[in-house]
């Protein structure tokens, strides 16, 4: 356990969030019309979004980086 008392957490969680939610709009947009359509674009508004925070959120500071 670490210092403060929290599990480590295990890199491939976030990408199976974003699989699932990949495949949930995906297959909500093939099945059917109206609430499905609606679905499909909320997770691909959603996905959207996390991919803009992710890119405001990076490291800009050049440290880590090979030259």
């Amino acid at each position: 356990m670490s210092a403060n008392g929290a599990r480590p957490r295990s890199p491939f969680v976030a990408p199976a969030w974003i699989g699932l939610a990949s495949l949930v709009g995906l297959v909500s947009a093939l099945v059917g019309d109206g609430v499905f359509d609606a679905v499909s674009w909320l997770v691909f508004a959603g996905l959207l979004w996390l991919f803009a925070r992710a890119w405001w959120r990076r490291d800009r500071s050049g440290n880590g980086r090979r030259s």
